[in-house]
């Protein structure tokens, strides 16, 4: 073989060699990719792995399985923020937890879940009295004040109380809550009305707000107080109740509003009431959720009354930058699970269409 011909075949070896070496790191990285996300690691005895997230650069990338990467962030930067579905500790809910004297039976199936972020945030559509009457009909709701052992069981932080159904038992049924919040340390939001609640965070300043925009309201108020709101916070997350129920898409009016909002400062919506999943929405690199459907509820006439999802929100340098979807479905009138497999495949795809659509 002459010369030529050797650093020929020397090249051409070479380029093949370096082309498989790249292959085999690049299918190594993205198998190591699907493991690390939101702080799963390739070695389970690696107790210093960071927190890792897909970045939350459009629908696209959260909703595809294929087309994502992952960065990886210290835990010591990063903020992780889950928020539900409706959830009402009344009728049959209250009902089951009584016959089953369990009043966190509700939870049993999501809270090791719920207990992994900084905090959780859910909407809690009834208050919780001294003696509610025990039943399977109705539409005035309340639950038992044991109802709280269950919140205390999933670790639930932050409770929105403005809803349609906070004022069922008037001022009283919603002071008999606050007191019992108070009591157990669990804050609130959505009542008074426009009332700041704060809560700090590895040095991030986090405010909620709630508001119950089913009744009348004014939209400059509105507007007025996150802008006032956002001076005060690195990070303002809104929780909404609003829209019609039973839909899959919100109405127009609310997509305005919810642009409205985050451009006044708004980092986060939270939406609820649909009763029915509705759509994700990235705006100005903030993230809107019109409805996440149910969480604990007990509509059980419906395949879609019984399905909603949570969701797992990541926040680094007073930013959105991750976002996990968790598909859920309702059993024996009051009881959530993750689904898995080709049902949560269902959900997330059905997510992806009123999304992207949208």
């Amino acid at each position: 073989m002459n010369k030529k011909k050797f650093v020929l075949f020397i090249s051409i070896y070479s380029f093949f060699f370096v082309s498989l070496t790249l292959i085999f790191q690049f299918q190594l990285k993205q198998e190591k990719a699907d493991l690390l996300l939101f702080g799963k690691t390739a070695d389970e005895n690696d107790k210093t792995s960071l927190v890792s997230f897909i970045p939350l650069l459009s629908l696209e990338s959260i909703f595809s399985k294929n087309n994502y990467f992952v960065e990886k962030l210290p835990p010591e930067e990063t903020i992780t923020l889950i928020t539900t579905g409706d959830i009402i500790p009344a009728r049959t809910v209250n009902f089951k937890m009584a016959q089953y004297n369990n009043f966190p039976y509700p939870f049993e199936k999501t809270a090791e879940f719920l207990k992994t972020s900084n905090l959780t945030l859910i909407n809690l559509e009834a208050p919780l009295i001294k003696n509610c009457p025990l039943t399977n009909t109705g539409m005035i709701f309340c639950g038992d004040k044991r109802f709280v052992e269950g919140l205390i069981y999933a670790d639930i932080d932050i409770v929105n109380l403005a809803n349609n159904h906070a004022l069922n038992y008037g001022i009283e049924g919603v002071n008999q809550t606050i007191n019992l919040l108070n009591k157990n340390k669990i804050l609130f939001t959505g009542f008074p009305i426009n009332e700041l609640t704060v809560k700090k965070i590895k040095d991030n300043k986090l405010g909620f707000l709630g508001w119950n925009l089913l009744n009348d309201f004014s939209e400059i108020e509105v507007l007025d107080t996150i802008k006032k709101a956002k001076e005060k916070v690195d990070l303002l997350i809104v929780s909404l109740h609003w829209g019609a129920e039973y839909e899959y898409y919100p109405s127009p009016w609310q997509k305005d509003l919810a642009h409205k909002i985050i451009n006044q400062g708004a980092d986060l919506i939270v939406g609820n009431h649909a009763h029915r999943i509705q759509p994700i929405e990235i705006y100005k690199n903030k993230l809107i959720i019109y409805a996440h459907g149910n969480f604990i509820f007990d509509q059980e006439w419906s395949q879609e009354t019984k399905t909603g999802f949570i969701t797992k929100i990541v926040f680094y340098q007073s930013k959105i930058v991750g976002l996990e979807v968790l598909p859920v479905f309702i059993s024996d009138f009051s009881q959530p699970a993750f689904l898995e497999g080709e049902k949560k495949e269902q959900v997330i795809n059905k997510l992806k269409e009123i999304s992207l659509s949208f």
